[in-house]
């Protein structure tokens, strides 16, 4: 296996700057996951560390070595698409066998690597049927096939599910997931699905506008978002944001006033707290219900407090229905307080 580098990695479109010199390190056998909304950076950054993009500031290591001017062929990389990118007039064998080959893998090797590769993704009663005669599911258990194969010690994903529904989504989320600790090497895994990132990456870099917002472990991303967006673009449904004025260590906002972060009078500020981090009952936040959707294992609720609204999951069973006001109690060491102008998180110890 080996680590990647990026080092101030930069990429222009003529007068689009897709890359603002982004520094990261990706551990040696970690799963990197790049996590963003579209047009955010984070395919351009993987078509980089590729090689199917010339970078034009800083530069891109594996391991020890820079690899910025080197052909895709010499970066010893594998790689699956979003399209699976199966050879359609191939069969299962010959797709998995591709790379293999055009490495010169002797054929005792490619057969005994292919025959692992399918028993490790389940493919081995598809061997020699063609990918028209396979579901989505299938054709996208021999791309990663294709590329386990190759013992490359780094593995390229972007967005490998996406071509997926739901539930096969499902199931393949917890097979990579299963992979990589059966086989592990260093993966960077391209999605704009924050479940999938959540799931499966060591570690989540979030991507907006060319730049990594937020790098950390999955769960100091759920609970402890730096900034208004990464909360925003985080959970489903995502953080609440009350808005609120800091007065003597009290946050007063419309419709409820609240203990708030010491230090902070006059300023404004965002009371941010997940919908599952919300009692009902009694509590300083005085709401009307204006919608009940019951989800089988919990009910969600959508709630008006003053001229705002939240979302707050409620049991199963709850009786809550619309039009009911009621008062509710966020988990104090649960909210994250962020300055309102600049949509930044304000530092814990305050």
């Amino acid at each position: 296996m080996a680590s990647v580098t990026f080092d101030g990695v930069r990429k222009v479109y003529g007068k689009t700057i897709a890359l603002k010199g982004i520094d990261l390190e990706v551990r040696d056998g970690e799963f990197m996951v790049l996590l963003g909304p579209s047009g955010c950076g984070k395919t351009t950054l993987l078509r980089c560390l590729a090689g199917l993009e010339r970078i034009d500031g800083g530069a891109v290591r594996i391991g020890e070595n820079d690899v910025s001017d080197l052909p895709p062929r010499d970066r010893n990389i594998a790689m699956v698409f979003q399209s699976y990118a199966v050879f359609p007039h191939m069969t299962v064998y010959d797709n998995i066998a591709f790379g293999l080959r055009m490495r010169k893998t002797p054929k005792d090797d490619i057969d005994r690597r292919v025959r692992e590769g399918a028993a490790l993704l389940q493919l081995e009663p598809f061997l020699q049927r063609y990918p028209a005669q396979l579901s989505g599911g299938q054709r996208q258990r021999v791309a990663v096939a294709r590329a386990l194969v190759t013992d490359s010690p780094v593995l390229l994903m972007d967005e490998p599910l996406s071509n997926l529904d739901a539930l096969l989504r499902l199931h393949a989320r917890a097979e990579l997931k299963r992979l990589h600790g059966e086989v592990p090497r260093t993966t960077v895994y391209v999605t704009h699905d924050q479940v999938e990132a959540l799931s499966m990456g060591d570690r989540i870099a979030v991507m907006r506008d060319g730049e990594i917002i937020q790098l950390d472990v999955p769960g100091a991303i759920y609970d402890r978002p730096a900034t208004l967006f990464v909360g925003s673009f985080i959970g489903s449904p995502p953080m609440n944001f009350l808005r609120c004025v800091a007065k003597d260590g009290t946050a007063v906002g419309d419709g409820f006033e609240i203990a708030g972060p010491p230090g902070m009078d006059g300023r404004t500020l965002l009371l941010g707290i997940r919908p599952e981090n919300i009692r009902i009952g009694e509590g300083p936040i005085n709401g009307t219900v204006t919608v009940a959707e019951p989800l089988g294992s919990h009910t969600l609720l959508t709630v008006r407090v003053g001229s705002e609204s939240m979302k707050v999951i409620a049991p199963a069973d709850s009786t809550v229905r619309p039009n009911e006001q009621l008062r509710f109690a966020p988990e104090p060491h649960k909210i994250r307080w962020m300055d309102e102008p600049t949509g930044r998180a304000l530092p814990v110890s305050q």
